[in-house]
């Protein structure tokens, strides 16, 4: 059951059972951070992928940013949904504007 827990948070497809919505809404807690947290987090993500070169980072990020954003919800537990939703919108967007300068 862990294991499949821990692979709900690869995000590939909708998590199947409430503790690994759970889990997956940690997991993705940090898009909804206050947005100075989450643009050093977004800037820790460039670091460990130093080695990628900048275009084809910046294509890949956008891409997964972009999966993210265009989810009718980010969250999928209640709590989690009406603390984090609203700001994750706009952390992701900041940082597609971001990888787009």
């Amino acid at each position: 059951r862990v294991h499949q827990l821990i692979m709900a948070t690869c995000h590939q497809a909708e998590p199947e059972g409430c503790d690994a919505a759970l889990v997956v809404d940690i997991d993705l807690a940090i898009l909804g951070a206050a947005p100075e947290r989450f643009e050093a987090y977004d800037r820790n993500v460039r670091k460990e992928y130093r080695a990628v070169p900048g275009f084809l980072y910046r294509r890949k990020r956008r891409e997964v940013l972009r999966a993210f954003l265009d989810l009718p919800r980010i969250y999928r537990t209640a709590p989690a949904h009406d603390a984090l939703e609203a700001n994750a919108r706009v952390n992701l967007q900041a940082a597609l504007s971001r990888l787009a300068a």
